[in-house]
């Protein structure tokens, strides 16, 4: 395995000038020896890219790609040493599910036993272990799928092993199954994996750390539960959860000492003290932690409720302040208030955020 260290800049065109001729805005990253990764954004946000840069079939037009600090830059993935698993099943159909198994490792001149002994523990793992005689010709989409994450694992000695949205044509049964077989992989294996994604859930449940992206850069990297409880870019608090962060323009009211949004002040309480020197900021507040408030209390405002859905496992009040949309979650046992009617709902408290220029400040 190896601790993967990145300084660099890519853009597919020459000269890039502004930000949006890059595909990769500057970026320093470091993937430690046996971690797990996931790279989280949609469709265009540089994941792939950044992907293909740390497995050398792209050269990153600044910057390196280091391996065990040595610099990798100009080498190919064969010479890195690297397994990459992409979106569609790469097997041979000619070939038994044994055969394509043992073939990274016959490339590599392993011995018999060696071939026999790695290819049973990982058919054991993926459980294929009763379908190593049959041809992959005959085999479903999802069989081959598990195949080709098969032929990433096998070898001992990569540098890491890269996935590229590998579970897009898996049913999503099987998706569940293979997601956690992944995380158990990892976890008997010690291998370094970095896998993209722009599935939330995939990301959440596979990864350590995730780094989520968007517009080429790298916003935050962290774990689930950083990501959720202390977004440090407003991206992340809209692309992390279901539904996203509330996010609601605020300021400090020095003369009251309180913060005003939409024209009610909502009270000091729980406010951090750095909020007196930010002037004008964003309020941001987890769907999860607005809750049913009495009327007046701190840090509570008067909203109509324009929605109410019960989704099973939690209600979610969908309701107007000001000129804002807020987004509650409430427990299932809940009573929910009517429609045209005014709640009060809780907006700070312990784990609202406050967001300036698209960055956290407190």
């Amino acid at each position: 395995m190896a601790r993967i260290t990145l300084d660099l800049a890519h853009a597919y065109q020459p000269n890039p000038q502004r930000d949006e001729d890059y595909a990769l805005l500057p970026l320093k990253m470091e993937f430690d020896d046996g971690g797990a990764y996931a790279l989280l954004g949609p469709s265009g946000c540089g994941k792939t890219t950044l992907l293909n840069i740390v497995s050398g079939l792209v050269t990153p037009s600044q910057g390196s790609v280091r391996y065990d600090g040595v610099d990798v830059t100009a080498q190919s993935p064969q010479q890195r040493n690297i397994a990459q698993v992409f979106q569609f099943p790469v097997i041979y159909d000619t070939m038994t599910v044994a055969e394509n198994l043992a073939f990274p490792l016959k490339n590599r001149g392993a011995s018999a036993a060696k071939i026999k002994e790695r290819v049973g523990k990982i058919a054991e793992m993926l459980e294929m272990s009763g379908q190593l005689d049959s041809r992959a010709a005959g085999l479903t989409a999802d069989a081959k799928q598990k195949i080709s994450l098969g032929r990433g694992l096998v070898r001992e000695d990569v540098s890491a092993v890269l996935f590229d949205e590998p579970l897009t044509v898996i049913d999503p049964h099987l998706k569940w199954q293979l997601r956690r077989k992944l995380k158990q992989i990892h976890h008997d294996l010690k291998l370094t994996l970095i896998y993209v994604t722009h599935d939330q859930i995939e990301a959440l449940t596979f990864a350590d750390q995730v780094v989520v992206m968007t517009r080429g850069r790298a916003v935050q990297i962290g774990s689930a539960s950083e990501l959720f409880e202390r977004p440090r870019h407003t991206f992340v608090g809209h692309f992390i959860g279901s539904p996203g962060m509330n996010f609601l323009p605020a300021r400090w009211n020095g003369e009251a000492g309180v913060v005003e949004a939409e024209g009610h002040r909502l009270g000091a309480e729980h406010a951090p003290a750095a909020l007196a020197a930010a002037g004008e900021f964003q309020l941001g507040v987890r769907p999860e932690y607005v809750e049913l408030a009495a009327s007046g209390s701190a840090g509570a405002a008067p909203a109509t409720v324009l929605r109410h859905q019960d989704i099973g496992t939690y209600q979610l009040l969908t309701a107007r302040f000001g000129e804002q949309i807020v987004r509650a979650r409430l427990a299932p046992e809940a009573v929910a208030p009517a429609v045209g009617s005014e709640v009060w709902l809780q907006l700070i408290g312990p784990h609202s955020c406050y967001y300036r220029n698209e960055e956290l400040i407190a």
